[in-house]
């Protein structure tokens, strides 16, 4: 009874003594990640376009849309209408407290499913990772040679809905 307790206590120490690359561990996921959707729900803070507050109207969820050639869209949407930040993924870097920032090229605008719309600006994105399952803030602005926009959009800390 003894030796075979003492087999298993061996046994046991030598799995936990593997080095950590004999375990096939999956990446941590990354926000916002490869081409795709990912849809948060959450609180849509504030949403501004120039002086038009479309805050009241704007739905509980974004979408985070990722483009093929690295392009990075945070979508809002309000009584219909849409609003997306715009980037080259590429030049997302780090920023204070764990977040990062998307340098903003373009504004599109839609409405519904199509956009159809943009205009250029300079601004960025700051956003937390959502796969880190804690809540998270996306803080958007941005400034044409016209107008401003302004989108905020917290999360719950729940995991996120991924499509193509």
């Amino acid at each position: 009874m003894k030796l075979s307790a003492l087999v298993a206590a061996g046994f046991v120490a030598a799995v936990f003594a593997l080095p950590a690359s004999a375990a096939p561990a999956s990446p941590p996921e990354t926000f916002p990640g490869a081409p795709g959707v990912i849809t948060l729900s959450g609180k849509c803070a504030k949403l501004v376009v120039a002086k038009f507050d479309a805050t009241k109207g704007c739905k509980n969820e974004l979408a985070s849309v990722t483009l093929a050639n690295g392009s990075v869209t945070f979508i809002f949407t309000s009584d219909g209408k849409a609003l997306g930040f715009q980037g080259d993924g590429s030049g997302i870097k780090p920023a204070s407290n764990g977040n990062a920032r998307l340098p903003l090229s373009l504004v599109t605008t839609g409405v519904g499913n199509r956009m159809t719309g943009q205009v250029k600006v300079a601004g960025f994105c700051t956003f937390g990772n959502p796969y880190a399952g804690k809540p998270i803030a996306i803080e958007c602005t941005a400034e044409s040679k016209d107008s401003s926009f302004t989108g905020s959009f917290r999360t719950g800390g729940k995991l996120v809905k991924k499509g193509k």
